[in-house]
């Protein structure tokens, strides 16, 4: 295994209302999709974002889509209105989020344990 960016993996939007920051991050191949599911949790969002110091956050599964949505409560500084944060609405939230790190699978390590070379790969596994 080795460690690669979210940014790497997937895309991220965020939108905003009142102090909760929402956060869609959406896996740019389909068969990624189950490693961010399994690696990037409720828990690892909280703490990755814990200096922005998080009361809640949740994280919706939006499988037929390859995206999962992450709700992250009392984010904003109290929101558009009260906040003097020069990112009022949390858009750059969803770079912060991309900059998490997970562990992906090394190229040809698959083939390398089964003792084949890259290229003697059966068609059904593809290359990425």
């Amino acid at each position: 295994m080795q460690e690669t960016t979210l940014y790497e993996l997937a895309h991220a939007r965020t939108g905003d209302k009142g102090n909760r920051s929402n956060i869609s991050l959406i896996a740019y191949r389909p068969e990624d999709y189950p490693l961010l599911v399994d690696q990037v949790t409720e828990a690892r969002v909280a703490a990755h974002f814990a200096h922005r110091q998080p009361t809640r956050v949740q994280r919706f599964l939006l499988p037929r889509l390859g995206a999962m949505n992450f709700v992250l409560d009392d984010v904003l500084d109290g929101g558009v209105n009260d906040s003097l944060n020069l990112d009022m609405h949390g858009k750059a939230l969803s770079y912060h989020l991309l900059e998490m790190t997970v562990q992906v699978p090394v190229p040809g390590a698959v083939e390398a344990e089964a003792g084949q070379q890259p290229s003697e790969r059966s068609p059904e596994h593809g290359s990425h």
